[in-house]
Order: structure tokens, then C-alpha cells, then sequence
């Protein structure tokens, strides 16, 4: 649609200009004003085809006048631009009315595409959304990474769609379930979570589904699961990409139906939930290696939303850093600030563990730091030391491999720490290289590399089926 009618408003006449500059080029007459006084002139004159105007002016608040306008002419669409780039922003433009909202600094062929698409489109409706306050959210950050993630929670906490939330672990994904939740229809009703990596492979089903009294041994009681606890609400399932497969095929048989039977029960009920999921793994590769369905993929990733590792974020390291020192202030810890040259080491870091490694190692300094204010070479000390373990010499051989893998896994996994599974793992790791490192000194012998290691030729066996290793056409010739 060419020659369309675009009241832009903006205090900053740098953007003014520009913007006005772009759509002018695109074919669409321009009128421009820098107060809410001068908007309500021009809107009292002429009315627009689109109108597109900032949050923060000078005489009042954009958002305020764009959901007074928008019930008055919910036909006209309205693009919302702000510098508060924040998820309460982007909702609270949604709740609005706004057809659509920017953050600042914004790309101007967006801009002109997003006018179009209103021109083209028409107001998109999105009715009866909760107001956000910034308090009640806690999602951090104004990078870009994140002003995408808030766009798309924004469209989201209105309807009842399945969203898979994909990313690293210690990203915040269970942040992200707790504010569609928090910000949709279903808020006053429960917010259940469940991991499906912590909870053994037989107990998932009735994790999920309940059990009636002698289902099986042990089931002294009936208990209602997750899908009872949660009616009415959210029911957030972390780690899907662990889910078994049995299970996989019971919860893509509830998506569909609707319904589910608790284990030994024959009673049907009705699972009303909104289901939010999130994994740390690429469930697309796990439905080629046929680990996960590929039916429930599909029903699982209605809506994606990928969430930034923080080193794609890390603008919002600053804001992130501060945050976690206030909230160690909450919980009786002193009260520190971080220098701008230790923001600097941060901002370096690479933060395998992501913005939980973050929120740990600001809670360490706000614990053990002795100054009010944190400089590098101290955050630099703190990240040697890792999640708190003895840092190893250099000269430590062994243990200083088995302590930084230690470290790592605290940052990146801290449930690992914790879960019951830590001695398997690290043994598994280190027994790994080291067949295999024999197996190639000896050709592949196994009975050369079974006596190398001090074991048995059967004991080597076991352990290469039990660890998966692939050694090919067996040598076992003594020689």
C-alpha cells in the first residue's frame, strides 16, 4: 500500500528525522510530532493510517495514551518503539493494543517492513492481557538476543499454545515457563514443574499420571500427578529431551486426547493444563537417531523459543551482575557494587554455565569479598576457583583434571552435584580415555590391554560393553 498516512512520535529528533526519512522513501506520507501534546493535535486534525510513536516523552507516558486510543480506534494500528527494553515493555505494548512493538536502537528496513505489515494486515487483536509489572518478572537483559525472546512471550501468554523453550543449560528457561505462566490467563492457578532427568525411568509415568492405592510396591496411598497438581494451571516439563520413549508414546497420547488415566486407575480424566517444555538438547538430531518421537516433536514445538547463551548476551551482563548482587542483599548478604573494569573480566568470560554461573559467582563474592566494591582482580581470583573447589596446581596431574571437569559440571549442571549420580559419571569419564588410550598402545589387543591395566580380559570386556567403546574385530592373540 503506497501513499499511506504515518504520525510518528518521538521526542529525539534524530529518530524523527531518520524514521521519517525511511518511510518517506517507502512511499508514505509523513507527519511527525515530539509530545503527546502535539500527537493528540495532529490525531484531533487527521487521523492516520498508522501511528507509531515512543514509550517516554516528555509530557507523559506513550502506553498509557496507546491503550486509551486503541479502545477508542481499535482499528488504527499502533507500532510502539522504546528504549525500556525489558519483558514488561514488550507485554505491557501488547496489552495495549499495539499492533507491534521495537526496542531501541532499532533497524529502519524493520521499521518500514513492520508498517507495511500493519498497513497490509490490519491491527492484530490480542485481548484481556495481564498487566506486567517490572517487579513480577524476573527475566534480565535489553540485549537484542532477549528483546526477540520478549516479542515472542509477548504474543504467547494470551492464547494456550504449546511452547518449547530450547537453550543451554543455565540459560533461564524455567524463568521463561514461570513468566508465560505468570503473564497468561492461568496465573492464579498452579505452576508445576517437573524434571524429567532427575526422576528414575519407571517412576515417570506415575510422576506425570498419579497411582491409585497398590498399583505397584510401595503404593500405599493413591497420589495425584503432575497433571491433577497442575489443573487449571501450567505444567512445565524440563529436560523433555530425557524423556523415555514409553513415556514419550503415554504423553503424546494425553497431548492428543486430552486425557490420561492415572497408573492402575480406570477412571479417565480430563488434563487441563497448558504444557510448556524445554530441553538443553537438539531434539530435531534425536528424532533423526530415532531417541525421541517425532509426532510429539511436532506437538511439543508449537511455538520455539530459543533462549541466548549469555555469551550472545553479554550486554546484559551488567544489569544481570547487579541484579544477583541485590537480590544477595534480600537474603542477608552484604551489600556490594562491581567496578566498570570488573564488568570488563565478565563480559571476557566465556560462562560455560551461563547466567547461573553468573548468579553463583556473584553470591560468592557478595559472601566472601571483603570490599563494598568488586574490581577485576578479584572477579578474576573467583572465576580461577570455579564453583568454590580447591584450584589445582599446575603440576597436579589427575586431580587437576578431575577437579576442573568438577568445576565445570557445577556451573553448567549443578543438579549433577547433588543427584546421586556424580561418582558414576566421573569414573566413566576417566575409565574411557584410559581403555581406549591402551587399547591403541596395544594394538587393540584386548588381553595386552586387559593386563596393562592390571584386569582380567573378560573384566575388559564388560567394561567396553557397558561404556559403549567400539573396538572393531577383536584382537585377543597373546603375544
Amino acid at each position: 500500500m503506497s501513499d499511506a498516512s504515518i504520525l510518528i512520535c518521538d521526542d529525539d529528533s534524530a529518530i524523527r528525522t531518520v524514521v521519517t526519512q525511511a518511510l518517506r522513501r517507502a512511499g508514505h506520507r509523513v507527519t511527525a510530532a515530539a509530545t503527546l501534546a502535539e500527537l493528540r493535535r495532529e490525531l484531533a486534525s487527521a487521523r492516520p493510517d498508522v501511528l507509531v510513536t515512543d514509550v517516554v516523552l516528555p509530557d507523559g507516558n506513550g502506553l498509557d495514551f496507546v491503550a486509551t486510543f486503541t479502545g477508542e480506534n481499535p482499528d488504527l494500528p499502533v507500532i510502539v518503539l522504546s528504549a525500556q527494553n525489558t519483558l514488561s515493555t514488550a507485554v505491557r505494548a501488547t496489552e495495549a493494543g499495539a499492533f507491534d512493538y521495537l526496542p531501541k536502537p532499532f533497524d529502519l528496513d524493520v521499521l518500514t517492513a513492520t508498517v507495511a505489515s500493519a498497513l497490509a494486515r490490519g491491527r492484530r487483536l490480542v485481548d484481556d492481557l495481564p498487566a506486567a509489572e517490572e517487579h513480577a518478572v524476573a527475566l534480565i537483559g535489553r540485549s537484542p538476543a532477549m528483546q526477540e525472546v520478549y516479542r515472542v512471550i509477548a504474543r504467547v501468554v494470551s492464547n494456550e499454545l504449546t511452547v518449547l523453550i530450547t537453550g543451554e543449560s543455565g540459560t533461564g528457561k524455567e524463568l521463561v515457563a514461570q513468566a508465560i505462566h505468570d503473564l497468561g490467563p492461568r496465573r492464579r492457578a498452579p505452576f508445576v514443574a517437573i524434571n524429567m532427568a532427575a526422576i528414575p525411568r519407571e517412576l515417570i509415568e506415575a510422576e506425570l499420571f498419579g497411582h491409585e492405592k497398590g498399583a505397584f510396591t510401595g503404593a500405599a496411598a493413591r497420589v495425584a500427578g503432575k497433571f491433577e497438581q497442575a489443573s487449571g494451571g501450567t505444567l512445565f516439563l524440563d529436560e523433555i529431551g530425557d524423556m523415555p520413549m514409553e513415556a514419550q508414546t503415554r504423553l503424546l497420547r494425553v497431548l492428543q486426547s486430552g486425557e490420561f488415566t492415572t497408573v492402575g486407575g480406570a477412571r479417565v480424566i480430563r488434563a487441563d493444563v497448558r504444557i510448556v517444555a524445554a530441553t538443553n538438547k537438539d531434539l530435531m538430531s534425536q528424532v533423526v537417531s530415532g531417541q525421541f518421537r517425532e509426532d510429539l516433536f511436532y506437538r511439543l514445538n508449537v511455538v520455539p523459543i530459543a533462549l541466548p547463551s549469555l555469551r550472545e548476551r553479554r550486554q546484559d551482563i551488567r544489569l544481570l551482575a547487579r541484579h544477583f548482587l541485590d537480590r544477595a542483599v534480600e537474603d542477608g548478604l552484604p551489600r556490594k557494587a562491581v567496578s566498570d573494569d570488573a564488568v570488563a573480566v565478565l563480559e571476557a568470560h566465556d560462562w560455560p554455565g551461563n547466567v547461573r554461573e553468573l548468579e553463583n559467582l556473584m553470591r560468592r563474592m557478595a559472601a566472601l569479598h571483603r570490599d563494598e566494591w568488586i574490581g577485576a582482580d578479584a572477579v578474576r581470583a573467583m572465576l580461577g576457583e570455579g564453583s568454590g573447589l580447591a584450584a589445582p596446581t599446575r603440576d597436579a596431574g589427575i586431580e587437576a583434571a578431575v577437579l576442573t571437569r568438577l568445576s565445570r559440571l557445577a556451573a553448567e549442571e549443578p543438579g549433577v552435584m547433588e543427584d546421586g549420580t556424580l561418582y558414576d559419571r566421573i569414573i566413566g569419564e576417566v575409565e574411557r580415555p584410559l581403555i581406549e588410550a591402551m587399547l591403541a598402545r596395544h594394538g587393540h589387543n584386548q588381553l595386552r590391554a586387559a593386563r596393562a591395566l592390571g584386569i582380567n580380559r573378560n573384566t575388559l570386556r564388560k567394561r567396553l560393553d557397558t561404556l559403549g567403546i567400539d573396538v572393531g574385530g577383536r584382537q585377543d592373540d597373546p603375544a
